[in-house]
């Protein structure tokens, strides 16, 4: 089920267990000052809440994209998209990616029916486990080095941010490896850090047993920062703890995209997480690449946004699962002003889908738009675990 109005929108998908996921976007006017537009998405959350019949402790994640985190920030986490409901934890994310096309503030959030805050509770600074079904859930938010005395550099800050997830993770008898299930790296000014993140990571994974012959990570490498000045690396990620091997699957069709490895970047094009009654479809941030890794379409965003979701259908046929399947839609692109013809592609095609057009400059400078977003298919599979 999928509904949108003007500002709000939302999408519901449930396995046979009859337990709902709920994913929420909401958008705010853009001639209000920011204090305004928060107040909005307060106001346009708590409606769709009162839509769905959901409590405020249902919630489970959201993420809120700022213009000007600097500025932001600190506002954004007083208000009550951030800090309620106060009796029950909630994973917060907050990355500075404008919204467009003149938005100061928008958000992504996910509820799940039957949660409760007794199944919640904080591990750790920037990480909350939920018990969900038969398994426990980690969402890892806002971990980022919180360098104050001046510039360092890219490579160490990602050690920095890996080193707190796989730290978490140790303490709960978990690995990088076996549990987590996908990234998101937000970089400051990509095309100058992008590759020294990159090279971070491959000798971190080398280390955590992570390696083309094994598996990588579901993942997003893209612009985005936090509010701290001196700071260009920003991890979010999630993690599944008891999470079986034969759970794990990866989306990949290599018809469509080649390996990432083939030019040096370590993640997964896809991750699909099966219960026994649906499968998670990670899709990890896609643009218009061919199968030997080439930017097509270059200089036109319309051609490469059909082709970034072409790849993005292919990848999630190859678990099982379609376009149709998708809970939301998150797209960036490099340059605002092809905001209104993407999103008019977009309606075309996702009709009252949840989904957010955001500013972030992707990895490469030739790749104008980027896409990513989780699928919910049907599974039987009664021996696995609930969700």
């Amino acid at each position: 089920m999928a509904h949108r109005t003007h500002g709000l929108a939302f999408h519901s998908a449930a396995g046979r267990s009859g337990r709902g996921e709920h994913f929420i976007t909401v958008e705010a006017p853009g001639d209000l000052p920011v204090a305004g537009q928060l107040d909005v998405l307060a106001h346009r959350y708590a409606e769709a809440l009162q839509t769905l019949n959901l409590a405020p402790e249902t919630a489970v994640f959201r993420r809120l994209y700022l213009s000007d985190a600097a500025n932001q920030a600190k506002l954004a986490a007083q208000s009550s998209l951030a800090r309620e409901p106060l009796d029950s934890q909630v994973a917060v994310s907050m990355v500075q990616q404008a919204p467009l096309p003149d938005g100061k503030v928008a958000m992504l959030a996910y509820h799940l029916d039957g949660m409760t805050s007794a199944a919640k509770r904080e591990v750790a600074p920037g990480h909350m486990l939920a018990r969900i079904g038969d398994l426990e859930h980690l969402w890892s938010t806002r971990l980022c080095a919180r360098d104050t005395g001046g510039p360092s550099e890219a490579a160490a800050q990602t050690r920095a941010v890996f080193a707190n997830l796989t730290d978490v993770l140790a303490a709960h008898g978990a690995s990088l490896a076996d549990q987590c299930v996908r990234t998101w790296i937000y970089v400051k000014d990509v095309d100058v850090f992008y590759q020294d993140m990159v090279d971070a990571r491959v000798e971190l994974f080398a280390r955590e047993g992570l390696t083309r012959e094994t598996h990588f990570l579901a993942s997003t490498g893209i612009e985005g920062s936090c509010s701290h000045r001196y700071d260009v690396v920003l991890m979010d990620a999630y993690s599944v703890l008891g999470l079986r091997p034969e759970q794990v699957s990866y989306l990949n069709d290599f018809d469509h995209l080649c390996s990432t490895a083939d030019y040096g970047v370590t993640f997964e094009r896809g991750t699909r997480v099966a219960y026994a009654d649906r499968a998670h479809h990670f899709v990890s941030g896609t643009a218009s690449i061919d199968a030997s890794g080439k930017v097509v379409h270059r200089g036109d965003v319309g051609r490469q946004f059909t082709r970034a979701l072409e790849n993005v259908d292919a990848l999630l046929h190859s678990g099982g699962a379609s376009l149709d399947d998708m809970t939301h839609l998150v797209v960036y692109l490099r340059d605002p002003s092809d905001r209104n013809r993407i999103e008019a592609m977009a309606a075309e095609r996702f009709g009252d889908l949840p989904r957010l057009v955001l500013r972030g400059a992707v990895c490469r400078p030739e790749w104008l738009v980027e896409v990513e977003g989780i699928a919910v298919a049907p599974h039987e599979a009664p021996g696995l675990p609930s969700y």
